[in-house]
């Protein structure tokens, strides 16, 4: 049985952690599959900084020195999902996915989304299972510390259930 994890808001002193997973995480799963123009650009810096900017959307599971996992959500979108070597196979993924899409149906979004990088398959297997579908290849504008860099990426979407006033 999966543990019943915890998503907390992170404070400022656990950018470098998370900053630190972000870049691990990535270079695992987008370095094989991405232009090495944007590999260049995605630095543990250019990742710390961007978390600094998005803090108050992240939401981690693990101790502040040893996060298992982070999301962030931006406006419609499930953002960012990273989960640590020691998260993955243990459910940490799968809530922090829950976390978001409530955090998500909370702000009234009816149809949320996500970019997966075109060739990270079990990142697209492991959407599909939590119920978003593949909706379209599109090209996905992203902020770098050199100005926009156009993507092309797969997009999925998933419908979720409105929010529920306690």
């Amino acid at each position: 049985m999966q543990p019943a994890w915890t998503t907390r808001t992170p404070g400022p002193s656990e950018i470098a952690a998370l900053a630190r997973l972000w870049f691990d995480g990535w270079q695992d799963a987008h370095a094989a599959v991405l232009p090495a123009a944007l590999a260049r650009l995605r630095t543990r810096q250019s990742f710390a900084d961007r978390l600094t900017a998005m803090l108050s959307d992240v939401r981690v599971i693990g101790d502040p020195d040893a996060p298992l996992g982070f999301c962030a959500i931006r406006h419609d979108e499930l953002d960012q999902l990273f989960v640590a070597p020691a998260g993955r196979g243990r459910g940490v993924a799968a809530a922090l996915v829950a976390d978001a899409e409530g955090r998500l149906a909370a702000r009234g979004v009816a149809t949320a989304w996500l970019a997966c990088a075109i060739g990270n398959h079990r990142a697209a297997r492991f959407y599909e299972k939590c119920g978003w579908h593949l909706a379209a290849t599109v090209v996905h504008r992203l902020d770098t510390t050199e100005g926009p860099f156009d993507l092309e990426v797969w997009r999925y979407e998933k419908r979720l259930s409105p929010a529920v006033a306690d």
